[in-house]
């Protein structure tokens, strides 16, 4: 009697018993897996709607009081190119130039540039170098004369808020020199609107002022 090499759970067949027809599993009807249950269908996952962007506020904004200052005279072109950005941009400028002449200009005068910009320089048939006069009569009244005209203006401008950026050339120097008084400058720049920039430019500015400063830029040459 021969003995059978078949595992006695083989059918003659030689398939396993629960085999497919390639010795896998056996099916048990499309998409069934052996011993499962029938996987429920997946809903579609319905797109959702963008959110809105939502932008942060801008802080608000508080102006700021800058000095701007050098040995020689260098300080003024940069300051001047972006008060000149500044008014193209739509901010209302005054720029002041206490020291300046030779231009006869003064206050019925000045200067308009895109509209928005007021460049306004004393009445003077030459710039000021030298301390004022401390005759009450003459050329040396009348350059001092000339020089507050430019203060007064701008002062007023400064205390009612007319401008969005003032650009004040050789005020300090102008005090060193005794044409503007350094008390009334100090506490008109203390009470400048909240909103307001103010750039103080020049090769000489008084410690108060420098004190008062929000940001101070010292240009240097060779150092």
């Amino acid at each position: 009697m021969t003995a059978s090499l078949l595992n006695p759970s083989t059918p003659s067949g030689g398939v396993p018993s629960g085999a497919g027809p390639a010795g896998g599993p056996r099916s048990h009807g499309p998409g069934r897996p052996h011993g499962a249950a029938a996987a429920a269908p997946v809903a579609p996952v319905a797109p959702t709607a963008p959110r809105p962007l939502a932008l942060v506020p801008p802080a608000q904004t508080e102006g700021q009081l800058q000095v701007h200052t050098a040995p020689f005279r260098g300080s003024f072109s940069g300051v001047f190119s972006q008060a000149l950005r500044s008014a193209g941009l739509g901010s209302r400028v005054l720029i002041s130039q206490f020291l300046k002449g030779g231009v006869d200009q003064g206050l019925e005068r000045s200067l308009w540039l895109c509209g928005r910009l007021q460049w306004l320089r004393p009445a003077m048939p030459a710039c000021l170098t030298e301390p004022a006069a401390a005759e009450p009569e003459g050329s040396g009244a009348q350059e001092q004369e000339a020089v507050l005209e430019v203060w007064g203006y701008t002062r007023c401008q400064l205390l009612d808020g007319a401008v969005d950026l003032m650009v004040l050339d050789e005020l300090g120097l102008a005090i060193a020199l005794g044409y503007l008084p350094a008390a009334e400058v100090e506490a008109t720049l203390e009470q400048r609107p909240a909103h307001l920039d103010v750039i103080l430019t020049g090769p000489s500015m008084p410690p108060a002022l420098l004190a008062m400063a929000d940001q101070v830029t010292q240009l240097r040459r060779n150092c």
